[in-house]
């Protein structure tokens, strides 16, 4: 399930927390409400958004246990 959550403190600041959504499409989804909020002071990846790279081998889909299982080489 695709999250996206805003906390908004005290002293204007927002953050914005996305779950659910794999890869780097996270920053498409989020470009346009973080247009309209303003400068993004900081990003920090979760793991999230590695896990496309990790499931993606030559094109090909393939589970991310087996793109992990260094025993084959």
């Amino acid at each position: 399930m695709e999250t996206l959550e805003f906390i908004i403190r005290p002293d204007g600041r927002v953050e914005e927390r996305v779950t659910g959504i794999v890869g780097s499409s996270c920053a498409a989804v989020t470009a346009a409400i973080e247009a309209k909020l303003g400068t993004v002071a900081s990003r920090e990846l979760t793991s999230e958004n590695f896990a496309q790279s990790l499931a993606t081998v030559t094109g090909e889909r393939v589970s991310q246990q087996t793109a992990l299982d260094y025993s084959q080489w």
